[in-house]
């Protein structure tokens, strides 16, 4: 009973912070009903061809609409981008030849991306097989940019590419801002206004008035089965920023001589545009699931990023839970209230792409979907669960409360 009172006090004391990110959706809805205006969508942009996919006009209807959003030159989303990393991956290829250096500004990358850099894994096919060298700028011991450092990082001669990333990713630190990307942004091009910068946007997308695109990043990626798909997209993801970028890697995507020309959707379409003009919505719900698991498990004595009643950057809420039994436990009781697979069992597994085993939870009607309630966490010290998404937070408080008991017979 005493943790429900939490539950029930968190709830109260978070009304005030709902209500403005009820404010926030109603702005970056307004931008994308505003897009959707503009360029007259009509139920002949939901109709898809098959085969190469030339002439899809709801493609390329949607292409322009998310440039407009995200104030960029241009824009391109694909089925055929099977994850964030993937766009990511094709971007790094599209824009770095042999002899170039990426630098990593936030320091280490998501684990997904090791592999493609060629940190980790056999190097076949990475960037460094392709003699492209990669450097970072570690945080600083408070988890922080450090600012001192990065503002004398690039190497006139080899730098050809920033690379940031706006979410905390699996590491203990905060999120960035849109302010500090800006930030960011302008100390790279005072020391070369040449140098590409580039923003990994994945789970950032509408949790601000603005986009990276929109306060100087040559060129951003994401996935659109997290914010951007509105909870219904079934896969793919996209790019934007200036037009010769996102070309450069849309010819990594298919090949030069086609580039964004071609690749059918499949008829997805409708679901593209429909989750689109869903997405404010949904990222204002996991924004709000965010401050509730922060808030309950704060006052239960957890470490917690963010920290309660602070601006959320992201979607993601961490919690140090401390044990491999209590990250099992978190995930299983998020997946036995799941509205799909709630009979199964998260246990932990080897996934490609990371180094540690992982335990997820993730009964969601989009595999993957991180813009439904989901968990998971990498199983080492000290045992950090992740929580994503929520289609809406009341979902996440029945959670809860089947969390809070899991956890009292742990205690």
């Amino acid at each position: 009973m005493e943790h429900l009172n939490i539950l029930r006090a968190a709830e109260e004391a978070l009304l005030p912070i709902f209500s403005e990110i009820d404010n926030q959706v109603k702005q970056n809805l307004r931008k994308v009903l505003q897009a959707f205006c503009n360029h007259r969508v009509g139920v002949y942009h939901f109709s898809s061809v098959t085969g190469y996919g030339y002439s899809d006009l709801g493609r390329d209807t949607y292409d322009i609409i998310l440039a407009e959003i995200f104030q960029a030159e241009a824009a391109l989303a694909r089925v055929q981008l099977v994850s964030g990393t993937h766009a990511i991956a094709c971007a790094l290829y599209g824009i770095l030849r042999p002899g170039d250096e990426m630098l990593s500004l936030t320091g280490a990358p998501y684990d997904t991306l090791e592999e493609v850099i060629g940190l980790r894994g056999d190097g076949q096919g990475s960037l460094k097989d392709f003699g492209i060298s990669y450097r970072q700028i570690d945080l600083t011991e408070y988890g922080e940019v450090n600012w001192e450092a990065i503002s004398t990082a690039v190497n006139l001669q080899k730098t050809r590419l920033v690379f940031i990333q706006r979410s905390c990713g699996y590491s203990w630190r905060a999120s960035l801002s849109i302010s500090q990307i800006e930030r960011i942004i302008k100390i790279v091009k005072q020391q070369n206004p040449n140098v590409v910068c580039f923003v990994d946007n994945c789970y950032g997308e509408f949790v601000e008035n603005n986009e990276p695109t929109g306060v100087g990043a040559d060129l951003m990626a994401g996935s659109l089965i997290k914010n951007l798909g509105g909870t219904i997209v079934t896969a793919g993801g996209y790019l934007a920023g200036r037009a010769k970028y996102v070309e450069a890697a849309a010819r990594r995507l298919t090949s030069p001589g086609i580039g964004s020309h071609l690749g059918a959707t499949f008829d997805q379409n409708r679901l593209l545009f429909q989750g689109l003009f869903l997405a404010p919505q949904m990222v204002g719900e996991s924004l709000k699931s965010g401050h509730l698991i922060a808030h309950v498990f704060d006052s239960l004595g957890y470490q917690v990023n963010p920290k309660p009643l602070l601006p959320k950057r992201d979607v993601i809420q961490a919690v140090a839970l401390g044990s491999r039994e209590k990250l099992i436990a978190f995930c299983r009781a998020i997946q036995k209230l799941s509205p799909v697979g709630s009979y199964l069992e998260p246990v932990p597994f080897s996934t490609p792409g990371y180094h540690d085993e992982l335990v997820m939870a993730g009964g969601t009607f989009i595999e993957g979907s991180t813009s439904e309630l989901s968990a998971d966490g990498p199983l080492r010290e000290p045992y950090i669960v992740f929580c994503q998404g929520g289609t809406h937070w009341t979902h996440t408080s029945l959670v809860l409360e089947s969390l809070l008991e899991e956890f009292n017979n742990l205690l």
